[in-house]
């Protein structure tokens, strides 16, 4: 298969696999050219060409079959011998009675990766599973999921300041996020959603489809911030902002790096100020200093004063000290009170990361002068870097699981929302531990570095496209309303594939189970 049919003409698959066992199921539209598939996996409708694929490059017509291209994923604890490589669903695969004998059941998980979709809205899902785990009988409902109502929320461990909250973010042009409320150490990202998804003119929809996929498949993507930043985002990697790579997020606001650091600058400085952007410390009239008994040095700092030793806003955000926008860090003392400070006064200014350090002592006129830095003091300085984390870019999948998807698992949906609120019921997405949100509906998010890598796909409506899985006991899925008549056990699953033939996957793929991961079927409540 060489291009897309009909739409955008993006790449196709090569190479499908043994297909003999596959019927055509899927309804006719008696208008379209008879060599041609019509693809009902999305409100598309895509009229796919022999030996072409659909506009999301996700389906295809091989020999006047709908299929899905790519294989389904499945996760084993031990290392799989066909780790890596697609191998055909088959009644004839010799591999599959080997495979069971290898690894039992309890040691493979069907995820949604590959695994084709519910739409249109009566389908079950494509794997209703059968297994067992110490002797419970579970039931898992794979299926990957038509997000329109979706995002991504990306934290940045950084204190560079990115741009002002609420500002908004780009990629290509497009206003694709904005930021949010900043948090302890790191910047926060809000992207994507169904108002850049399907709000705005097509170019945004696209953009933003593509931004999100991107991402979510551990890709980097350049972002530019209104009155701000330019920054490079990829999960699991640091940022890079205005063309440097952040190396540090800071060990905490100024005033706690005083009191973290207060013992051991004790005796070796006369008055320590941590610049920092949210709340700048100052030691001796901080708590910490009052603590260890340290003589006030009359120091006066620009900004707001909070509480003793700790200062708001002393300068505006920016890219220098302590996400500061000043270069020199002597613009924020305003003076010294003469009958407290005295010459010779042993003064450090240092950031939050500890990038930033410079030693001064106060000349006979109470002028700082800069001088250098003494050993055991530049000993701590380094001590402040040392606790400072790595900077790092964390992608967070949010997605609002409604509509048809449920349908797949259940005849009544509602059953399948409250069977998860009550714990009942293990949501994954790839496999990796998804947080369900509270309150109504079935919100999910998870860490995308803790899933498969390629997990996520696009249709044009546009959308994402994201694996999800179901895992319970088989006695709560048929008191939820399963689709009980579709359970299969997993010898079945691993010979035949999906249950249904339009879009069914063409091959299965065996990963290992990432070692951060809890191994889905093995965790209460489906084994209490």
């Amino acid at each position: 298969m060489t291009e897309h049919t009909k739409t955008d003409g993006m790449p196709a698959m090569d190479g499908v696999p043994d297909l003999q066992f596959l019927e055509r199921s899927a309804p006719r539209n008696e208008r379209m050219a008879g060599d041609k598939v019509e693809c009902n996996a999305c409100p598309v409708l895509c009229q796919i060409s022999p030996d072409k694929t659909g506009a999301c490059d996700r389906y295809a017509n091989a020999a006047g079959v709908l299929v899905r291209v790519d294989p389904v994923v499945m996760l084993q604890r031990t290392l799989a011998q066909d780790q890596g490589q697609v191998v055909a669903f088959s009644a004839r695969d010799p591999q599959t009675p080997a495979l069971l004998a290898d690894a039992p059941a309890n040691e493979l998980f069907v995820t949604g990766i590959g695994s084709s979709t519910t739409y249109p809205d009566y389908k079950p899902a494509p794997f209703i599973v059968a297994s067992q785990a110490d002797g419970v009988d579970l039931v898992t409902v794979v299926t990957e999921g038509i997000f329109s109502y979706c995002s991504l929320k990306v934290k940045i461990d950084t204190d560079r300041w990115l741009g002002p909250e609420q500002a908004n973010v780009r990629c290509k042009g497009e206003v694709v996020g904005h930021i949010t409320t900043a948090e302890y150490g790191s910047q926060m990202l809000s992207l994507g959603g169904v108002h850049h998804l399907t709000g705005g003119s097509k170019k945004e929809g696209r953009i933003t489809c593509d931004m999100m996929q991107s991402l979510g498949n551990k890709q980097a993507v350049a972002f530019t911030i209104d009155g701000g930043a330019q920054i490079v985002i990829q999960a699991g990697k640091a940022p890079i902002v205005n063309g440097v790579e952040e190396q540090r997020m800071r060990v905490g606001c100024g005033s706690a790096t005083v009191g973290i650091f207060a013992r051991q600058f004790f005796g070796h400085a006369d008055e320590v100020v941590v610049v920092d952007d949210h709340i700048t410390g100052v030691l001796t009239p901080h708590q910490a200093g009052r603590c260890l008994g340290m003589r006030p040095s009359g120091i006066r700092i620009r900004g707001r004063k909070s509480t003793p030793g700790r200062f708001f806003q002393v300068a505006n955000p920016g890219n220098g000290w302590g996400g500061t926008d000043i270069a020199d860090p002597l613009s924020i003392i305003e003076g010294w009170d003469t009958e407290l400070a005295w010459p010779g006064l042993r003064l450090l200014m240092v950031s939050t990361t500890g990038e930033h350090a410079a030693w001064f002592e106060l000349d006979e006129n109470l002028v700082p002068r800069e001088k250098p830095m003494p050993e055991a003091v530049a000993h701590t300085v380094a001590r402040i870097g040392e606790n400072c984390e790595p900077s790092l870019a964390t992608v967070l999948f949010l997605g609002g699981a409604g509509g048809s998807l449920r349908a797949g698992v259940t005849e009544n949906p509602v059953q399948l929302t409250r069977a998860i609120k009550q714990s009942l019921i293990n949501v994954t997405c790839g496999g990796a531990p998804a947080y369900v949100w509270p309150g109504g509906g079935i919100t999910v998010m998870v860490d995308v570095m803790r899933m498969p890598d390629n997990s996520f796909g696009t249709v044009p409506t546009p959308a994402i496209v994201a694996p999800i899985e179901f895992s319970m006991k088989l006695d709560d899925y048929r008191a939820v309303g399963g689709h009980m008549g579709y359970v299969r056990s997993l010898a079945d699953a691993l010979a035949h594939g999906a249950w249904h033939n339009d879009g069914a996957p063409t091959g299965r793929r065996m990963e290992a189970l990432p070692p951060a991961n809890t191994w889905p079927l093995g965790e209460p409540p489906m084994l209490g």
